[in-house]
């Protein structure tokens, strides 16, 4: 038997964009019988509890509303596939044979350890919004969506213990980019902005919980290489609180430096993505979504050059 697949699906408000989602699953998917799909609808939210597919089981959960990582976790915890993949009601699959090309990267790895992740249309190679795990991986992470990201980051912090790995001397990233699993998002133009996106808010938090759980992170990293090398692996330590960010300016801009281009247990390119990406979210958060300042404007037209030299350097090392 092929190996399951289990679809991680928190929905709020969204019944008609959920189903749309199901229906994409069901239409694009080789293997339908070898699917689950664990969904989870909050409690006060009854037009989503009937909610359905057809073609494919739906283990319903409804609770009380929960971060996304709770969302999540609580999602994985009842599923039963031998594949964990997280996907959002504002996406929708492109690709027939889409489960085909995921169980082949399973496939590809008899230990289990692996990434891979979907192109989105948006983001493509640079993080996985969808961060397709098996299900030995999420055991070896033991919390692989912790119930402490409120809201975004999951992905960053998963492709984070990856390009941790990567620099540990193995490379288990897969980037599938003929699998198009499309980001209906605002953000990117594809949607209008409804009730969900605005309870979320127009930044979804999560940088400081990231920055915090960096060495949580190298811990994880270390745990996936020693389960590749079939040898004890390290105890995880507590998540522990987020820090406080800075909120001047330099001071912020100082800390992002030291936090992420002096990490050398990441690679350099990894490295000065973070750096742009938590500094222009600092500007963008700081002074008005979405008409930010010009700190702002200037870090993102500038963020291909400031990029540049790592990804020059990391080619020749």
């Amino acid at each position: 038997m092929h190996p399951a697949l289990s679809i991680l699906l928190p929905t709020r408000g969204r019944p008609d964009r959920a189903e749309q989602f199901l229906r994409s699953v069901a239409e694009m998917s080789a293997d339908p019988a070898n699917i689950e799909i664990i969904l989870y609808v909050d409690k006060d939210d009854p037009a989503s509890h009937a909610i359905d597919c057809e073609a494919i089981p739906v283990i319903r959960i409804i609770g009380p509303s929960l971060t996304m990582g709770g969302l999540n976790t609580a999602c994985y915890r009842r599923s039963t596939g031998d594949i964990i993949v997280p996907l959002n009601d504002d996406m929708i699959i492109r690709t027939p044979d889409w489960d085909r090309k995921i169980r082949d990267v399973h496939d590809r790895f008899p230990d289990g350890i692996y990434l891979a992740y979907p192109n989105d249309l948006h983001a493509g190679e640079t993080f996985p919004s969808t961060p397709i795990l098996s299900r030995t991986t999420c055991q070896r992470l033991i919390s692989p969506y912790p119930e402490v990201y409120a809201g975004g980051f999951i992905d960053y912090h998963l492709m984070d213990i990856f390009k941790r790995l990567q620099v540990l001397g193995e490379n288990r990233v897969v980037y599938l980019k003929d699998l198009v699993i499309e980001h209906m998002h605002p953000q990117y133009g594809k949607a209008e902005t409804d009730a969900t996106y605005r309870r979320r808010g127009p930044l979804d938090v999560g940088d400081d919980v990231f920055i915090g759980l960096r060495g949580y992170r190298q811990k994880a990293a270390q745990r996936l290489a020693s389960a590749i090398k079939d040898q004890p692996s390290p105890d995880l330590p507590d998540l522990g609180k987020a820090p406080l960010l800075p909120d001047n300016d330099f001071l912020a801009v100082g800390h992002f430096l030291n936090v992420f281009l002096a990490d050398g247990a990441i690679p350099l390119h990894w490295r000065a993505h973070l750096f742009e990406v938590l500094t222009r979210r600092h500007f963008l958060k700081k002074y008005k979504y979405p008409e930010p300042a010009w700190q702002y404007k200037l870090l993102k037209a500038l963020a291909p050059l400031l990029k540049w030299p790592f990804q020059f350097i990391q080619k020749f090392k």
